[in-house]
């Protein structure tokens, strides 16, 4: 007879080794408390994205780097938000691509699947909806686990309450919170591989407007700051604090290969108009594919709009080098550099000492500078 004190104390031991071992997901785990199942239902284990249930027979079996991955296996359904994306598909076929997804995540982040996990190669780095249709309709396969989802398995008294609509959004809602500070904490901290980074780094950018964000960072480098001057005779003899302005030196580059569009170009220099006017702010407008437009730079002092020329060279491939090459070769310093691009191309090796901000359209990442989700 399984001893459940001693079960209790693996699957103790199991978190705590995520927990060192790889936080992101062992933070993760620690949401989902630990519940006994009745083995009438649960012949491994189960979630219904609020508890870990488990069969203590089939953990009894697993070694503790299996019982990692199936704490693991069933905290990413939750992360993932399986529970509440399924849709108009069917329920075997919609479980089988979930499990897909989760064990090719995990085991390719070192983990250790038990016997009967679904690893199927040809589904590397794809979502459970990309998987779905490439389920047969007919599949034998059966998941690593059970999924209370969608009260599919309803009419079982023995079965935990299935949770609903209301409760679910909740649910979906609150496992994305959790990811994104799970996430955030093992970041800052240099705990969280490139392969989680790509998947979520949505939800790990900053939630707010892109032209919100855009007005914050353009207002940090705003050279206003207060100085004391001896006023005039006709003012009195007192020092007192005036506010002392600067020109701000603002660098624009605009990615003309072809992947953004000339209505998006165009509300994106509106917007940089409207927000120079704010700084008082000089801006010098470039435009570059895989080279700078010859016909560039364009310059516009504080009192004039920012208009985009007629015709801006591109449609070719995409280089971000030239741009920083052509600033390196006259030796300017932008107080700051905003390049409007989808952040796929070439990107100089290192930082330049300037600050840069990418706002991105796409799910591209940028290796250096701060990044703006355009949509």
């Amino acid at each position: 007879m399984t001893d459940i004190r001693e079960i209790q104390t693996k699957l103790g031991a199991a978190r705590t080794r995520l927990i060192l071992e790889q936080p992101f997901i062992g933070a993760l785990v620690m949401y989902l408390p630990l519940v006994t199942a009745d083995a009438g239902w649960c012949k491994t284990t189960a979630t219904d994205a609020r508890a870990f249930y488990f069969n203590p027979g089939y953990i009894a079996g697993l070694s503790l780097a299996q019982t990692q991955f199936v704490l693991a296996h069933e905290a990413m359904h939750c992360a993932l938000g399986h529970f509440a994306r399924r849709q108009h598909r069917t329920h075997r076929r919609w479980d089988v691509a979930c499990d897909h997804a989760v064990n090719l995540l995990l085991a390719d982040d070192g983990l250790k699947p038990p016997p009967g996990a679904l690893l199927h190669s040809g589904f590397r780095g794809l979502s459970a909806e990309e998987i779905y249709p490439l389920i047969p309709p007919d599949t034998t396969e059966a998941t690593l686990d059970r999924h209370l989802f969608d009260g599919h398995a309803a009419g079982r008294a023995v079965l935990p309450r299935q949770p609903g609509s209301g409760e679910r959004d909740g649910l979906v809602r609150q496992w994305q919170g959790r990811m994104a500070s799970a996430a955030q904490q093992a970041r800052r901290a240099g705990r969280l591989s490139e392969s989680w980074l790509r998947m979520i780094g949505d939800l790990i950018q900053p939630q707010l407007p892109w032209r919100f964000l855009l007005a914050r960072f353009l207002m940090s480098v705003a050279r206003d700051d207060y100085s004391f001057q001896r006023l005039s005779r006709r003012e009195g003899d007192a020092l007192l604090p005036r506010l002392s302005s600067g020109e701000v030196d603002l660098y624009v580059v605009l990615d003309t290969s072809g992947s953004i569009g000339n209505e998006e170009l165009a509300q994106f220099a509106a917007e940089v108009d409207a927000l120079k006017g704010q700084i008082r702010a000089r801006v010098t407008l470039h435009a570059c594919d895989e080279r700078l437009d010859p016909r560039g730079p364009w310059t516009f002092q504080q009192w004039e709009p920012v208009v985009l020329p007629r015709e801006l060279g591109g449609g070719g491939g995409t280089s971000f080098v030239p741009t920083f090459d052509w600033i390196a070769a006259e030796r300017r310093r932008p107080d700051l550099l905003l390049y409007f691009t989808d952040a796929e191309g070439g990107f100089p090796p290192q930082a330049p000492e300037y600050p840069v901000i990418w706002l991105v359209k796409g799910r591209a990442r940028v290796p250096w500078g701060e990044r703006i989700q355009l949509n």
